[in-house]
């Protein structure tokens, strides 16, 4: 996990998907393309703690973006509470005949106490949690329908890389990936596009992985590499 130090009393960032106290109702957000807005809940599940929660979206990139509005982007979370976020979109265009990636980010940042935050003259290191989630833009009447969408991944060798080529029109996150009993990093494979993975050393002629679903369901398979 990466970790940077910013601010005046020492802001710790670090990336994410849950913070001490904070869950999230879910792994990633499916936002319909004709919709106006979706929704996504987020849970204090303390006795006592309170925090700060601060909400925007970037898009494929890591840029922030003004294509969808948090609602509200800042409030104050109590203990043993539940808020919810509305994700609204701003009407930008999309592409019709495949899905479109950004990112919902949520920090969480703890409550300090004041009288003893004076007590420590050389200031105190406050820990805030990045949370990021996936949001995919979804258009209507998309083939395959996702469910059936891992199926159609197509895995070949090409010297000493794994190729992976998604031909449907959905982001398809794989994990756990292995070739024989040598494993291989996670990976999201774009609409349309392929990702080239090295093959360790040794590996076998089996490819085996798990695709996360909707609902972060795991969905393993596996296939032989022609």
């Amino acid at each position: 996990m990466l970790c940077v130090i910013s601010g005046f009393l020492g802001l710790l960032l670090c990336s994410s998907t849950f913070a001490s106290g904070i869950t999230l109702g879910a792994t990633r957000v499916v936002h319909p393309a004709d919709a106006a807005q979706s929704t996504f809940s987020v849970s204090n599940k303390t006795d006592a703690s309170t925090y700060l929660i601060q909400s925007w979206v970037e898009n494929a990139t890591g840029a922030k973006t003004s294509d969808f509005i948090v609602t509200p982007p800042l409030y104050t979370s109590a203990p043993d509470n539940e808020n919810v976020l509305r994700i609204v979109s701003s009407g930008a265009a999309h592409p019709q005949d495949k899905e479109s990636l950004y990112y919902l980010n949520i920090k969480a940042i703890p409550s300090v106490d004041k009288k003893a935050l004076e007590k420590h003259e050389g200031g105190s290191l406050i820990v805030a949690t990045l949370m990021q989630v996936k949001l995919f833009v979804r258009p209507a009447g998309l083939t395959p329908s996702r469910e059936k969408a891992a199926d159609k991944l197509e895995f070949t060798r090409k010297g000493a890389n794994l190729n992976i080529h998604n031909p449907t029109p959905y982001y398809l996150t794989l994990i756990d990936i292995k070739v024989g009993t040598k494993a291989l990093q996670d990976v999201m494979v774009p609409p349309r596009e392929s990702v080239s993975l090295a093959l360790p050393a040794g590996s076998g002629g089996t490819v085996s992985w798990s695709a996360i679903g909707d609902h972060g369901e795991q969905d393993k398979a596996q296939r032989i590499i022609p």
